[in-house]
C-alpha cells in the first residue's frame, strides 16, 4: 500500500507541474478576471511548492493533498474560463 501512495503522490506532482506549464491566463490583462486567475495560479503554484516540500520530507500524505488541491485550483479555473488549457490529454477536465 506504502508503494501505491508514493507512486500516486509522484504522479500527482508532475500531473500538477505539467498543467502550471500548460496553463496560460486568459482575460486581458489589467481586468479583475485576469487578477484572479493570477491569484488561482499562484495558489496552483503554492500547492506545488508545498507538496515538493512535504514529498521531500517524506509525508506522502500532505503531498499528495497539496499536489491535488493545486490541480483542482487550476482545474476549476479552466472551466470557468480563467485559463487557456490545451482541450485534450489528460491535464484538465475541460471539453
Amino acid at each position: 500500500m506504502a508503494a501505491d501512495l508514493e507512486e500516486k503522490t509522484d504522479r500527482y506532482g508532475e500531473l500538477l507541474a505539467e498543467a502550471l506549464d500548460a496553463a496560460t491566463i486568459a482575460p486581458p490583462e489589467g481586468t479583475p478576471m485576469a487578477d484572479a486567475a493570477a491569484d488561482c495560479y499562484e495558489m496552483a503554484a503554492s500547492y506545488l511548492e508545498d507538496g515538493t516540500h512535504f514529498r521531500d520530507q517524506d509525508d506522502l500524505v500532505n503531498a499528495l493533498a497539496s499536489f491535488s488541491y493545486g490541480h483542482a485550483w487550476l482545474d476549476a479555473g479552466a472551466r470557468v474560463g480563467l485559463f487557456d488549457v490545451p482541450r485534450d490529454g489528460h491535464l484538465f477536465t475541460v471539453e
